[in-house]
This record gives structure tokens, sequence and C-alpha cells, in this order.
């Protein structure tokens, strides 16, 4: 049998927001050598973001990252780069999470993708891992996608995609990289201040150049 509604003139209630991102991840590996890689990208959003909101990023043992808390725009935020290498990256942001007690929903995670040309950014509120092995692992660990997460283009080309990732931006592609990372930055500070579908309407869909 169905129930009616006892208020058939109030509209239902639509359901609330996501939380705001109160942990930013940027996935990467450590070590020198992969430093300016495209795999990488995240790493450099999350230095650079740490930089802007004067954030001082330090080894964490129990985190298993690189990690910095302090605020931007007014709102307390969390950062972290796992040091676990990619495709273990949802270990070091299960115990943030763990510690702190934070939502899944309220964490943010940056990273590169092929599917994007070098000068894009996609923010979206949820999704699969779309072959990102550093993601595959964050879903893993969180036991959900419904997390948000800033996707920066690296581009793609025939042939092994691995030494493609692994492999440095082209100094023609190093001004696109500069200013797409600046965006992120925006895009971050934006999305922990007034939420990531705001930010999402100013950042999706802009190109460089």
């Amino acid at each position: 049998m169905t129930q009616s509604n006892p208020n058939p003139d109030k509209p239902p209630k639509s359901p609330p927001p996501p939380p705001r991102p109160q942990l930013i991840v940027g996935l990467g590996n450590p070590g020198a050598k992969y430093d300016g890689t495209r795999h990488n990208i995240g790493f450099v959003v999350l230095d650079a973001l740490a930089k802007a909101c004067q954030i001082p990023m330090a080894e964490n043992k129990k985190f298993q990252g690189h990690f910095g808390e302090g605020m931007a725009g007014g709102t307390k935020l969390r950062l972290l780069k796992p040091t676990t290498y990619m495709n273990n990256s949802g270990q070091s942001i299960r115990a943030v999470l763990d510690w702190y007690k934070i939502d899944p929903q309220a964490v943010l995670v940056v990273y590169d993708d092929m599917a994007l040309p070098v000068g894009r950014l996609r923010l979206r509120l949820s999704g699969s891992a779309g072959g990102q092995n550093g993601m595959k692992s964050a879903i893993a660990h969180l036991g959900t996608q419904n997390f948000p997460r800033l996707r920066l283009g690296i581009g793609s080309k025939e042939g092994d995609a691995i030494s493609h990732v692994l492999g440095s931006f082209a100094p023609s592609e190093k001004g696109a990289i500069e200013e797409v990372v600046h965006w992120a930055v925006g895009a971050i500070e934006i999305a922990a201040k007034d939420g990531v579908e705001k930010s999402m309407n100013l950042y999706n869909n802009r190109v460089v150049g």
C-alpha cells in the first residue's frame, strides 16, 4: 500500500549539499627521480596550494606522507601528499581520515588524467578511478567513489602509457602547466570556502590560451 504525503502542499526536502573539502590530497610518487613527471602533477598542485596558503608541510610517519594543516580563506584545511607510492595512496588517506574522523565526502583528491589534454582541469563530486591506480587505491580504502576529485590533463600519446606518465612535460607544455596549476589552487580554495559545485561552475570550462 502506497503511503500518501501527509503534507501534500509542502515540497519534499532536497538532500543536503555535500560537505566542503577538509582534506586535500595530491597524488604522486616520492623521490627526486619522479619530480617534474606527469604522474606527479598532484604533488605540484599541493606544493603550490601549501605555498599560497602558507601551510607548512612535514613528513608524518603515522600518515605515511607529507602532511600540513592551516587556514585558507577562513577555512581549516589539511593537506596530504602520500609517500606510499602511487598504487598504495589509499593507505595514507585512510590513516588521516581515521585519525581526524573525516567523512570520505570531505576529501578532495588531485591527480593526473591522460584523458584530458594538457591545460585542462576537471572537478567532479564523484566517479570511478578511470584507470588511475592511485585513485583505485583511494576508492578501495575509502570504501566509496562518492568523494570529490580534481583531475589535471597530462595528455596522451600512442605507445607505452607508463613511459608517458613517468616522463617529464615538454618545454612547450610548461607554460600551460603553470597556468593550470594556478587555476587548480584557486579551484580548491573556492571549493573549500563555497562548495565544490560553485568551483566546478567557475573552473571546469577553462582552457589555457
